[in-house]
């Protein structure tokens, strides 16, 4: 049965590749209300600078939502400095203890370069075998083409366009609009 506070949103598709001493985010730019798609060019990645250490996050699921999260992330690694691990282990935990965040409809891929993680409101903090993380309704098309992809000699920023452009191909609910950061190990 369909959840009646969130009638027939549809996500994105997010990738995370680490490889060669660096991590790319890309994303998708799709917003779907039920089959009608909202807008075509959503930026679902962004940079955050926290005490001047830069972190890349991309989310899936509302948007309002998941802005809420990002603020919250910042205030931690504000808090938290230079210890992405730590401040995203603090915020799953907010996320799934407060009464308001544990209604939040998102899930976030965040790295600082080094650490690559997947945090979701049932309060996981997960770090991805294989050095690549996929969340969204293409998630699993994007990560099963990256898992392919990584084989290969292309680099971190190639493998997650085409896993993107594979799942763009197969999700009714993604699209070939990209956002890509990309960030440096430290």
């Amino acid at each position: 049965m369909a959840d009646e506070k969130f009638p027939g949103w549809h996500g994105t598709t997010i990738i995370g590749v680490r490889r060669g001493g660096e991590v790319v985010i890309a994303g998708d730019g799709q917003v779907s209300l039920g089959q009608t798609v909202i807008k075509g060019t959503a930026r679902k990645v962004r940079r955050l600078n926290p005490g001047g250490r830069e972190v890349v996050a991309g989310f899936a699921g509302s948007t309002a939502d998941a802005f809420t999260l990002l603020e919250r992330l910042e205030k931690k690694l504000e808090a938290l400095p230079g210890q992405l691990a730590r401040a995203s282990v603090e915020l799953a935990k907010d996320w799934r203890m407060d009464k308001y965040l544990r209604n939040l409809e998102a899930m976030l891929i965040v790295t600082d370069g080094t650490d690559l993680f997947i945090i979701t409101g049932a309060g996981d903090v997960l770090e991805p075998e294989h050095d690549i993380a996929a969340i969204g309704s293409g998630g699993n098309y994007a990560l099963a083409a990256a898992r392919g992809l990584i084989q290969s000699d292309l680099g971190a920023e190639d493998v997650a366009r085409r896993a993107m452009q594979i799942a763009a191909d197969i999700c009714v609910y993604t699209n070939g609009n990209l956002t890509v950061e990309r960030i440096a190990a430290s």
